[in-house]
């Protein structure tokens, strides 16, 4: 598992992006592809926990948890 912070949220598209500490380039998280979170309880700056796939457009974010 990953930790991260979620920096950005479109909620209007239901997808978000999350900062590590240490790594360049955020990771993209959609609402589909939560863990025993609602998308609607998510804000930037929460700590979040996940694990990444390969997508068509590049890495996501999978089984994302709230810390």
């Amino acid at each position: 598992m990953m930790q991260g912070i979620i920096k950005k949220i479109v909620a209007e598209r239901k997808f978000g992006f999350i900062g590590q500490e240490g790594v360049e380039k955020d990771v993209f998280f959609s609402s589909a592809k939560l863990d025993g979170v609602n998308f609607e309880d998510l804000k930037e700056g929460d700590t979040v926990t996940f694990e990444v796939e390969q997508g068509d457009r590049g890495p996501a974010a999978i089984n994302l948890k709230k810390v």
